[in-house]
């Protein structure tokens, strides 16, 4: 150590440094300014400098206070409100059991194609049954249109009250006992009661599906499968039926499909959507705390099922929606239903083989739902509906004049090719255009009150084929699609949804 001590000359000498002379913080009356306040550390009581009240940071020692929903209101941007809060869209494969769910839909919209279809050619055999005419059994598109209008009132109704999966079950209940009333070939009367059971059943069923469909991504691809598997539906039917009766097997008989149909979507219906209210609820994306802040200083509640009925029938979409439908419906099941009467009273067809036309019609509408449906998402449903509304004048005319039963037939076939994607594109237009919470409402009400045109357009056809002849078929359709054309107008312009 004395050896290292060496090498340091330590010495103590006296201090000759003054220490420096002590300074004061100047005083100033002045504020900071907002910019110094910003570079400050700010606490959880400052949110930035105010135009007319300066505020200052929160000392150490000063506790934090929690703020209350309505302070957490005014500190931050305004939270969305209702009508304005975003969903969670969700695929058609996510979660994985939206795929089974579609499957149940396609099965469901399969069934009722059929039920659509196959009353068209199984008017001339019903006709000599009964012994009517074509006044009297255009009564059975009454009867199911009126049950369409009347379920329009309740399905949100029920559905709040049974949940999904179990107003499905009832759907499909309700159409079974409709099936099996058909199947024991009942009076006439009894007929009619059938086929409005049968419009309670598929309105509910419709509502519910066209809503869930609608809200998977992407939506006119998910409604372009279902509906066209109702197209399909409506290539069966017409064969199957045709051979049917074309070997004196009754009518009534092909009911039994129905059964058999119905029997598989009650099960089915109900395992892929008994869960869908616990697990495929929209998710908003607020939390708990903002909804809450945001309905105590905006004043709102959760509308109730009446409030939501009247929205739903206050908002444009919903009332152009209907009319667009019921024209739609009108076109659609006139064409099925009396296109075969046409045939035979003014291109001498055969009934055991014209039968068949009706299944070409329902092909072009199947082929047209599941392959000019992706079109419509490159061009644009709105201009695309406009593009195949005009066609179908076009074809309806050439389906008119054409002299021979082949050429009727190709053109029926190709006005099925066009009429088939403008449902699914419509019901797309229609959804992004509705608020979220009343689209199950507004929904079962167009396609409702829209169905009810299956009724009008071809029973005021069978009323006017009575006096004059069934040619008034073709007119009659093309006044339709006039009326499509005008209510596609009427309706609003697309906004980017907001919820």
């Amino acid at each position: 150590m004395s050896a290292i001590h060496g090498f340091f000359d330590i010495q103590s000498a006296p201090c000759t440094v003054a220490p420096p002379a002590a300074t004061h913080q100047k005083k100033s009356n002045q504020a900071p300014a907002a910019i110094e306040l910003d570079e400050l550390a700010s606490g959880a009581r400052y949110n930035g400098p105010s135009g007319s009240e300066p505020q200052t940071p929160r000392e150490p020692w000063e506790p934090q206070t929690l703020m209350s929903p309505n302070e957490l209101e005014r500190s931050q941007p305004p939270s969305p409100k209702r009508d304005e809060v975003v969903g969670l869209m969700q695929s058609w494969n996510d979660p994985p059991i939206n795929k089974w769910r579609i499957l149940s839909c396609c099965l469901i919209y399969f069934g009722n194609g059929i039920n659509d279809s196959v009353t068209g050619a199984l008017i001339p055999y019903m006709e000599v049954y009964y012994r009517i005419g074509y006044a009297v059994m255009s009564l059975v598109f009454v009867g199911n249109a009126a049950g369409f209008i009347v379920t329009a009132f309740f399905t949100n109704t029920i559905l709040h009250k049974l949940g999904r999966a179990k107003t499905l079950i009832l759907a499909e209940l309700i159409m079974l006992a409709a099936y099996v009333m058909l199947v024991v070939t009942p009076p006439y009367a009894a007929v009619v009661v059938a086929f409005f059971l049968l419009g309670v059943g598929m309105a509910m069923n419709l509502a519910l599906n066209n809503v869930f469909c609608a809200n998977l991504h992407p939506p006119t691809t998910v409604l372009g499968a279902a509906h066209g598997s109702y197209g399909v539906g409506g290539i069966v039917a017409p064969i199957v039926a045709t051979a049917m009766v074309s070997k004196g097997i009754l009518w009534s008989r092909f009911y039994f499909i129905g059964v058999a149909l119905r029997i598989l979507c009650i099960p089915f219906a109900g395992w892929a959507f008994w869960s869908y209210q616990e697990d495929n609820s929209p998710q908003a994306l607020l939390t708990a705390l903002e909804r809450t802040a945001s309905r105590q200083a905006t004043g709102q509640e959760e509308p109730s099922k009446l409030q939501n009925l009247k929205l739903a029938l206050k908002n444009r979409v919903t009332i152009f929606g209907a009319l667009f439908i019921f024209a739609y419906q009108g076109a659609e099941v006139s064409i099925s239903g009396w296109v075969i009467s046409f045939l035979i009273n003014y291109r001498d067809g055969d009934p055991a083989s014209v039968g068949y036309v009706t299944a070409g019609f329902w092909g072009g509408i199947t082929l047209g739902r599941f392959c000019l449906t992706h079109i419509a998402t490159r061009v644009g449903e709105s201009l695309f509906v406009i593009i195949l509304i005009a066609a179908s004048i076009i074809f309806q005319i050439l389906a008119w004049q054409i002299p021979n039963v082949i050429g009727n037939a190709v053109t029926v076939g190709i006005l099925g090719l066009l009429l088939g994607p403008v449902y699914p594109c419509a019901q797309t237009i229609f959804s992004k255009l509705m608020p979220r919470h009343v689209q199950t409402t507004a929904i079962g009400f167009i396609a409702g009150a829209g169905s009810s045109g299956g009724a009008v357009a071809p029973f005021t056809t069978g009323i006017l084929a009575q006096a004059v002849g069934t040619f008034v078929l073709h007119p009659i359709c093309i006044g339709l699609y006039v009326g499509m054309l005008g209510c596609w107008w009427g309706l609003p312009k697309i906004r980017k949804r907001t919820e």
